[in-house]
């Protein structure tokens, strides 16, 4: 009885901590405002333990939300107000939904009996954002606030993971109530069962491939994301087949393994676009065969039969034609592959394993050095030496973004974010700040172009705010580099509004927001200056001044089949 006396007389809000303590949350990302006031003030007394760090921008409170998630597998939780609040998240929910990001956006609301009215900072964000999340949840009853928690969560992580709204209208929190003994109200219904794994088909799979002279593997993310980069290196490493990266993929295979042969698609390695290209059979687990790795469907291995595993079973088939189609959990999928392929000879060739193998002291990634500028790519490598390639790496999105996936030494699962399917600029501060929060014992090292940087370096306020170390890497070309890229390379060298005529000086703005900062624009002393960087013991900026033409080869253009693929040397 006094259990229950105690529960009725929680308002909303306090109830909505509870659920989220519940279930697990520990950190919340958010920015105050009118109607979650009365959040902000069950906060106050923080007798959840959960943490709340206060961003600058929405937008960011979702981006760092989704760095934490990265981080660490588990949702990312946002807080913020109604109205123009909660549509500053949306570029983040949509990049949450194009990377499968498990993330929970708590927006509030005007109060019910206002809500149809054109009321004060009033938006029908259940409309906005139904087409990427989830589920999308408006509370309609403070009872129904422990149940939705549960489920949104539930949502949040299961299957494909995504993001999830819940519409909270202010009354709600003032209101007084009981444990969830309502049903929820979704906008929309969602089916959370689990396919069933069809042992027939992982059979006739494993059949196929057995048959396969030249096959190739591609890692997505789905490998990352069910934790099955360990069953992956046992397939690879029992038989020999090559195996490519899509950009979230990295990290499933280390990257000294000598039959990974690293990143494919526009930006990908000659050696695997090369092997995917001359395939006959490509076993693709987890990826969505996106149009930044199938750049022309219609040519893309012309002569290889298509598997593809995934756990979204509308994305099987989507793309290309598919042979051999199954719905499961890579984790799942790769452990019935392997225990039926223990009885079968693989028909792999061994002229196709040789030459699809990483060369003892030769980067898969060429490019060309210079001792008269700081190249990019020495950078990123210089940066893989000193951290061992054990870093939590954050990337902006651009060139840089590239060379990074291109040249650090990738080892594992959660230590990539960046912005895949969306490619949002400003992504990378506010995910590298969520990634260290997630992980404040780990090095995390961020890489952002000038440009990016410039788009919410309003949130290095928090670095001092949270006592955060972080090492902000800017590559420096006084461009927009990739746009600069396409127009060199495909409109007449017509550089459009993609040059800065003036930035401003990173130096004065790191010392405003209290972090310190490093020039570097000597290629002669760049592996010292980053030693000395690296040994900053609070958050530091470090300036590195590159070619403003360094372009990141090689390329497929949009829409171009691999064979003409733009490497060094050539000019097109």
């Amino acid at each position: 009885m006094q259990d229950v006396q105690s529960r009725v007389s929680q308002t909303g809000a306090q109830i909505l901590l509870d659920s989220l303590e519940k279930a697990g949350v520990q950190v919340l990302f958010g920015y105050p405002g009118g109607a979650v006031i009365p959040m902000y003030d069950a906060l106050y007394d923080n007798l959840n333990g959960i943490e709340h760090i206060l961003v600058r921008h929405e937008q960011a409170a979702a981006h760092a939300a989704e760095g934490y998630a990265k981080a660490t597998g588990k949702p990312g939780v946002v807080l913020v107000t109604s109205g123009p609040g909660a549509t500053n998240t949306v570029t983040g929910i949509a990049d949450a939904y194009g990377d499968s990001v498990p993330l929970i956006v708590i927006s509030g609301q005007v109060g019910t009996h206002g809500i149809g009215t054109n009321a004060f900072q009033e938006l029908d964000m259940l409309s906005i954002t139904s087409s990427i999340t989830k589920m999308s949840y408006q509370v309609h009853h403070v009872d129904e606030l422990p149940s939705i928690v549960a489920e949104a969560y539930q949502v949040a992580t299961s299957g494909r993971p995504g993001p999830v709204l819940i519409d909270l209208p202010k009354d709600i929190t003032l209101e007084s109530g009981m444990s969830g003994t309502l049903p929820s109200q979704s906008a929309r219904k969602i089916n959370l069962t689990e396919p069933a794994l069809n042992l027939t088909k992982i059979q006739e799979l494993v059949e196929g491939l057995s048959r396969a002279k030249q096959p190739v593997i591609i890692a997505g993310a789905g490998v990352l994301k069910a934790n099955a980069q360990g069953l992956l290196r046992q397939l690879v490493n029992q038989y020999h087949i090559p195996v490519v990266s899509t950009l979230l993929g990295l990290g499933a295979m280390t990257s000294d393994n000598p039959f990974f042969l690293g990143m494919a698609g526009m930006h990908g390695s000659v050696l695997a676009n090369t092997a995917l290209d001359q395939a006959d059979f490509i076993l693709n687990i987890g990826s969505r065969f996106d149009d930044r790795v199938v750049t022309n469907a219609k040519d893309f291995s012309r002569h290889a039969t298509i598997a593809h595993i995934d756990i979204d079973i509308t994305e099987i088939g989507r793309v290309l034609e598919t042979a051999y189609q199954i719905h499961a959990d890579a984790y799942e999928a790769l452990s019935a592959i392997l225990k039926f392929s223990e009885f079968k000879k693989m028909a792999i060739t061994k002229d196709w394993q040789s030459k699809n193998q990483q060369q003892p002291n030769q980067p898969i990634f060429d490019y060309p050095e210079t001792d008269q500028a700081i190249m990019p790519q020495t950078v990123i490598e210089n940066i893989g030496q000193l951290t061992k390639g054990k870093a939590l790496i954050v990337t902006d999105v651009g060139q840089h973004q590239m060379w990074v996936a291109q040249h650090y030494p990738f080892q594992d699962n959660h230590q990539l974010s960046t912005s895949g399917g969306l490619g949002t600029m400003g992504y990378g501060i506010p995910a590298a700040i969520g990634a260290k929060i997630a992980k404040p014992d780990r090095e995390v090292v961020l890489f952002v172009g000038d440009g990016g940087f410039q788009m919410t370096s309003e949130e290095l306020a928090i670095l001092n705010d949270n006592n955060l170390n972080i090492k902000i890497v800017m590559l420096n070309n006084h461009s927009l580099g990739m746009v600069r890229q396409w127009q060199t390379l495909f409109f007449n060298q017509r550089l459009s509004q993609t040059v800065f005529d003036t930035q401003p000086n990173f130096g004065k703005l790191a010392s405003a927001y209290g972090i310190n900062y490093m020039l570097l624009d000597q290629p002669d002393s760049l592996t010292d200056d980053l030693q000395r960087a690296f040994a900053s013991e609070k958050s530091i900026l470090i300036e590195v001044i590159i070619p403003e033409d360094a372009q990141v080869l090689p390329m497929i253009n949009a829409g171009a089949p691999y064979r003409d693929m733009i490497t060094w040397g050539e000019n097109k």
